[in-house]
């Protein structure tokens, strides 16, 4: 009976360490130089001053960039040159879940290096970016995934995961700088609390908030991005704060068409102004890597007197040119 516990036991720890850590996570760029999709896990999209910017989880030495004008072909930056190399960030591995943001003539990158959230700031979309304090935003905690939210009164939110409980969503408020963290703000939004979260193992992770007429939106990802059950859920609140509560008719968006392993999303306004939501898919039915990009619609419905938040099954996948 040893062996089999020992073994047991160790299947089990692998299974955390990967949903957790996910150390053992290769590179999203595909080596096929016929390859055409965006390789993007963790996608993000910026539209400023009429061009779209896409950010992910890709390269091992930092965070590459993509540029398109019409969201269905894409190319990537001169040279290949990433967004931000290692060099100039705290960490130097793991680099994961890039959002950037255009405030008052400067660009902040929120991404995770080394499962810890940080944030960089350039004078380009396209970069250099550079972590100019050099230590990661909660130091001494593993932390990923974090997500800026500004509300209509100006103050500035950061949204994240941490590993207290598997992993489940907090947010904090930010001080006026957008990099420091008022650490007494903290509070627990979500935790795994409905049975379609429960494939494997813990995981509400990947948030994006926006508001909705006088609601916050969370939309979150569940299971681990390995399960093809990888699916997006979401939770509503009266205030950036919360309480958050969780829509009954969870998840929104699980194995749409022919994808598995979809989320890790984030919204934008397109050139339209239409809502449009970014994220990624498995490799394929049987593998995960590389991850593709993908974008659908976003749209609200009311039913039952409550405002719903849809996902249009009709995806479009960009291409690379």
């Amino acid at each position: 009976m040893k062996p089999f516990f020992l073994t047991t036991l160790a299947i089990a720890f692998s299974i955390l360490s990967c949903s957790s850590g996910r150390s053992d996570v290769p590179p999203e760029a595909s080596t096929d130089p016929e390859a055409s999709n965006v390789y993007f896990g963790d996608p993000f999209i910026m539209l400023h001053d009429g061009t779209y910017y896409a950010y992910g989880t890709e390269a091992a030495d930092g965070i590459a960039v993509y540029v398109s004008d019409d969201l269905l072909t894409w190319q990537a930056a001169p040279d290949n040159r990433l967004a931000l190399h290692k060099n100039d960030s705290w960490g130097d591995r793991w680099f994961w879940a890039p959002e950037v943001y255009a405030i008052d003539d400067k660009f902040y990158m929120y991404y995770s290096a080394d499962e810890h959230i940080c944030v960089a700031t350039s004078d380009s979309p396209l970069g250099p970016f550079k972590q100019e304090i050099q230590k990661p935003m909660l130091e001494g905690e593993k932390c990923i995934d974090n997500s800026l939210f500004i509300d209509d009164d100006g103050k500035p939110y950061l949204y994240f995961d941490r590993f207290n409980d598997g992993l489940n969503i907090w947010v904090a408020e930010l001080e006026d700088d957008l990099v420091t963290i008022r650490t007494e703000t903290m509070e627990k939004c979500i935790n795994v609390s409905q049975e379609w979260e429960e494939v494997w193992p813990r995981v509400n992770e990947g948030p994006f908030v926006l508001k909705h007429g006088d609601t916050y939106y969370m939309t979150y990802s569940a299971n681990s991005y390995e399960s093809p059950f990888y699916g997006i859920g979401f939770a509503t609140a009266p205030r950036p704060t919360g309480p958050w509560t969780k829509y009954a008719g969870n998840p929104i968006f699980q194995k749409p068409g022919d994808l598995v392993g979809v989320g890790h999303s984030a919204m934008f306004t397109d050139k339209d102004g239409n809502l449009r939501i970014v994220f990624h898919s498995h490799h394929s039915e049987t593998e995960i890597h590389p991850r593709i990009m993908h974008i659908s619609s976003v749209s609200f419905t009311e039913k039952d007197g409550e405002t719903i938040m849809q996902i249009d099954k009709d995806y479009i996948t960009p291409e690379k040119k």
